[in-house]
């Protein structure tokens, strides 16, 4: 849950004399923090940190008890106020009170201040000190904003993956018209031309496909498919054309493979013929060695 509350730092809008958290694995020494009314001295470093309970989502409210008997909401502010800005504050007459801050990143500074005895202005009168203890509260504000929050993040999930499909799906087809006998001489026209026809072929065949066909415009369309027929000489003789390329490349391919292959068997030849006793017994061990490795390569 402390997913994007930023750490700690003195540089903090707000964070007045709150100073940085220090790590885990290293005693907290804690400074005597003065303020207007008050003051906090700060607990024993060798004793180990107020326990907290589990952070709920979205906590901006910290329960604070331990309060002085005379202490006023003004003194809360006064000490509370560091931390950042103060949405409200629920006080009690058993000496603790609620504070809902304005951010999530405010309550981790507010719990620093768990453990702090706090004394108002220079009295020793037991009415007039406490030790503060501060900790995650359950707000039902925080729990509505932090949903709310949620199911936004969630809305813009849902149109971020809608706008990418969008994207990446492929372009509808622009729809067919209407069959007219205008649009008909518009087809029958773009059957007659080679970079056409595969468009106005699409819609003859949609047409047909409607039930446009009917006894007034059956010779329109034994017209338009007369045209479309035409271009089966063209398409066999481009097939033709297409296989004795492919035939063509196919030698070529042969020709070459076979040229390869030649001189591969050449170079075989020379390892061999190295491997024989008059050469081989000439050659150093690592010269050996390395023609053995190319001759199984090869």
């Amino acid at each position: 849950m402390m997913t994007g509350i930023p750490p700690i730092t003195p540089m903090m809008p707000g964070l007045g004399i709150v100073p940085p958290p220090i790590p885990p694995d290293m005693p907290v020494v804690k400074e005597i923090i003065h303020c207007k009314s008050c003051t906090l001295f700060p607990p024993n470093p060798n004793l180990p940190p107020p326990a907290t309970r589990e952070r709920p989502p979205g906590c901006k409210t910290v329960f604070v008890g331990g309060l002085p008997e005379n202490g006023t909401e003004q003194i809360i502010v006064e000490v509370f106020e560091q931390c950042g800005e103060i949405i409200a504050i629920r006080k009690s007459k058993k000496n603790f009170c609620h504070i809902r801050f304005a951010e999530e990143f405010m309550v981790d500074k507010a719990l620093y201040l768990s453990g702090y005895r706090i004394r108002l202005g220079s009295s020793t009168d037991k009415k007039d000190t406490g030790r503060l203890h501060v900790d995650f509260a359950q707000a039902r504000d925080d729990l509505y904003e932090w949903e709310c929050k949620q199911r936004m993040l969630a809305r813009e999930e849902r149109h971020r993956r809608r706008m990418e499909e969008e994207r990446l799906r492929p372009p509808s087809p622009p729809p067919v018209v209407h069959y007219s006998d205008h649009e008909c001489s518009i087809v029958a026209e773009k059957l007659k031309d080679d970079s056409k026809f595969s468009e106005a072929v699409q819609t003859l065949l949609t047409w047909i496909e409607r039930g446009e066909v009917n006894r007034r415009s059956a010779n329109h369309f034994y017209s338009m498919i007369q045209s479309a027929n035409s271009h089966v000489r063209r398409l066999v003789n481009e097939k033709v054309a297409h296989e004795k390329e492919m035939e063509e490349a196919k030698e070529k391919f042969k020709q070459a493979l076979s040229g390869i292959l030649i001189q591969f068997e050449q170079i075989v030849a020379v390892y061999h013929s190295a491997s024989k006793q008059k050469a081989w017994d000439h050659f150093t061990k690592a010269q050996r060695k390395n023609i053995s490795v190319w001759c199984k390569q090869a």
